[in-house]
């Protein structure tokens, strides 16, 4: 396989029910759905390019507690709905996991509302993945998965899908996304679960799956108070991942958020892990681009795909 020579910038300009409508002197201004949020966004060292007028139609600001951008509460200054839908659409094609699915929205404690928008890239490309599975039905591992977007396309898509997660209320909200996308036939096994120790045990298992979706933290806690470390952590998993993987049409995507890091680095690292399977890797930053004009810059991202 081909050294990396260039990282690659996807950017992401939203889709009918979300938009980024300004970003600047360390916040971004969001509409999901019909409600408008002001939250912290350190990397938008900018300043905001619409006035304190369109800023201040904002339904919710949240304040960051000095410490940490995560830390904090929400101020409520127009009434927000305890959750509210917000419908994820990928494109006008008439395929039905391209006409999307409902997500419901909730100003859940952190600024985190459910949903990152800016994955919206990584999402067709795994629906383009699986499309082109032929002969059986393809089968998805969504680690980290959250509140369940992925597993919920894919899964629209005809897809099997295992999602894994260590937060019983992420677990739940997938269950209530599920619901809210009349999806209830869909094929989604919802699994409160330490991700290290499932996908372990599922190599003692032989399984594999078509398409791995990795998006860890950078800290965090098991369901049993196991303890992740992305660096000390993240290699041992990547070398069960790449066990997991099926013997022919595989991908895996890995995204990576909030670090001080390059994405050069995690490109190494599962390069290692999957030497001698060939294929193609494509490795850089996600952005979501402003209504106002600016790029923000979301994550780092690896993605990998067996050649045909």
């Amino acid at each position: 396989m081909p050294p990396l020579e260039n990282l690659h910038l996807i950017t992401s300009d939203g889709f009918p029910d979300y938009a980024l409508l300004d970003s600047g002197g360390g916040r971004k201004l969001e509409r999901f759905g019909k409600i408008v949020v002001d939250r912290p966004e350190p990397q938008a060292l900018w300043q905001p390019k619409l006035g304190k007028s369109e800023w201040a139609k904002a339904n919710a600001v949240f304040s960051a507690s000095g410490e940490d951008d995560e830390k904090g509460k929400w101020r409520i200054d127009k009434p927000v709905p305890d959750a509210w839908p917000v419908r994820l659409t990928l494109s006008q094609a008439p395929k039905p996991e391209r006409q999307g699915v409902t997500m419901l929205c909730k100003l859940a404690g952190l600024w985190h509302l459910g949903l990152f928008p800016e994955q919206e890239p990584h999402w067709r490309w795994m629906l383009d993945h699986l499309a082109s599975i032929k002969g059986e039905t393809p089968r998805v591992l969504n680690l980290f998965g959250y509140t369940g977007a992925a597993s919920l396309l894919a899964a629209a898509a005809g897809a099997e899908v295992t999602h894994v997660d260590a937060s019983k209320k992420a677990i739940q909200w997938g269950k209530e996304n599920q619901e809210a996308s009349k999806l209830g036939a869909a094929k989604i096994r919802w699994l409160l679960d330490d991700a290290a120790k499932f996908a372990a045990r599922d190599v003692r298992r032989g399984k594999t799956y078509h398409m791995i979706i990795v998006d860890p933290p950078k800290f965090g806690r098991g369901p049993e108070g196991e303890i992740w470390d992305l660096f000390q952590n993240l290699p041992r998993l990547l070398a069960d991942l790449a066990k997991l993987l099926a013997p022919e049409m595989a991908a895996m995507v890995l995204t990576i958020y909030a670090i001080r890091a390059s994405s050069l680095a995690f490109d190494q690292l599962l390069r290692e892990e999957l030497k001698g399977r060939g294929g193609t890797f494509d490795s850089g930053e996600l952005a979501i681009r402003s209504q106002a004009g600016p790029l923000v810059p979301t994550s780092l991202f690896v993605r990998w795909k067996q050649n045909a």
